[in-house]
């Protein structure tokens, strides 16, 4: 249950300790390790738990498909009795558009078994949520942000908020809230909480990379002028995604389009004079060890074993990509549930304990605890 902490614990020893600066919330040595455990405005107690009950992994509990089988349990129960409003339409075939559309339309009987199914979604979802508050790494609690795709919609929201209704009746005290940006920009977003201030000196913007089981994406973070970066205020200039899942392409290949995809958009910053640091912050699924490998829990990956000992996602990256302007590139690498969680920094200062879960084709989950003394401006 606690191999991600322990896998990141690893990832601390050994590594460079980043300087100080004027300001004080960069005093902290937060090191510059991937898949670190201490960062700069926050600890994480735990992230990728493999929390397991009865009957196997909860978060099977709760995401993409177990939604889509709670809408189509519904429509088959209407069916043996009469039409389904819905119509012929496979519930796998309907996209998060088209199910907001039947939401929000005219047709009270098929909103309502969209609504079935919300209802439905949300016991097991508070349900999910109740076993991750009871784990040790998971005490305290006072705010869970929800991301990922589901997240993306007028039904994920309104399932997110009657999950937080279900649990507050229960007696659990505690919110369940969206999380605050585009959750395929909250992806990118994150990376610049990976490192201390200090790096971004002089810049305005960083290069991300969010690599999932379907699509790459890569952008530009841009964070003002300031001598202190404004980090509240970040947003992604310019983005890029390739849904590699329509190519299955090998490893090698996803590489060479991913670095490509990051040029492009280095030409794009530099013609609109936008100077990015020489930094690439990645967001990448699984257990990330202190080198930059995957321990595990890269398997929907495309093309190839990304778990290898003898692969190294940010140093084939840094090798793609040697230079940035006129400086050396430095790569960092982090689960991606993690960084998606770290785009929520900026909105945590009235809370101490908080966590991410992402609801996509699996239920990512990261937890962080706001180190004393730091908030973000």
């Amino acid at each position: 249950m606690y191999l991600a902490a322990r896998s990141s614990t690893r990832a601390v020893e050994g590594t460079l300790m980043a300087k100080s600066s004027s300001d004080p919330r960069d005093e902290i040595n937060a090191p510059l390790a991937h898949g670190a455990l201490n960062l700069p405005l926050v600890t994480i107690d735990d992230y990728n738990n493999e929390l397991r009950d009865k009957d196997g992994f909860v978060g099977d509990n709760a995401n993409k498909k177990t939604f889509q089988q709670k809408l189509d349990d519904w429509r088959k129960r209407i069916r043996k009795v009469g039409d389904d409003p819905i119509g012929k339409t496979a519930t796998e075939k309907l996209s998060k558009k088209k199910i907001d559309a039947i939401l929000k339309g005219d047709d009270l009987a098929a909103a309502a078994l969209v609504m079935g199914a919300v209802e439905d979604f949300a016991q097991d979802f508070a349900d999910v949520i109740g076993k991750f508050l009871k784990d040790k790494g998971w005490g305290k609690t006072e705010r869970i942000v929800v991301g990922g795709g589901f997240r993306r919609s007028h039904f994920g929201e309104l399932t997110i908020a009657r999950t937080m209704v279900i649990l507050k009746a229960a007696g659990v005290d505690v919110e369940v809230v969206p999380i605050v940006h585009h959750p395929d920009e909250a992806g990118l977003i994150g990376a610049i909480h990976l490192m201390p201030r200090w790096m971004f000196k002089g810049h305005e913007a960083i290069l991300a990379v969010d690599i999932g089981g379907t699509n790459v994406r890569a952008g530009v973070v841009k964070f003002g002028k300031d001598d202190v970066p404004n980090f509240a205020d970040a947003s992604v200039w310019e983005s890029a995604i390739w849904r590699h899942a329509d190519d299955e392409p090998s490893r090698t290949a996803t590489i060479d389009r991913l670095a490509a995809m990051l040029r492009d958009l280095i030409g794009k910053a530099e013609k609109a004079n936008l100077k990015p640091a020489p930094i690439i912050g990645i967001a990448c699924p699984g257990i990330i060890k202190a080198d930059g490998s995957i321990e595990r829990g890269g398997q929907n990956l495309p093309g190839g074993n990304w778990e290898s000992d003898s692969f190294n996602l940010p140093a084939a990256l840094m090798k793609a990509i040697p230079e940035i302007g006129d400086d050396s590139t430095f790569a960092m690498m982090h689960n991606d549930a993690v960084v998606q969680g770290l785009s929520q920094i900026p909105f945590m200062n009235d809370v101490s304990r908080w966590a991410v879960l992402t609801i996509g084709t699996g239920l990512g989950n990261a937890h962080f605890t706001n180190r004393e003394g730091t908030k973000v401006r």
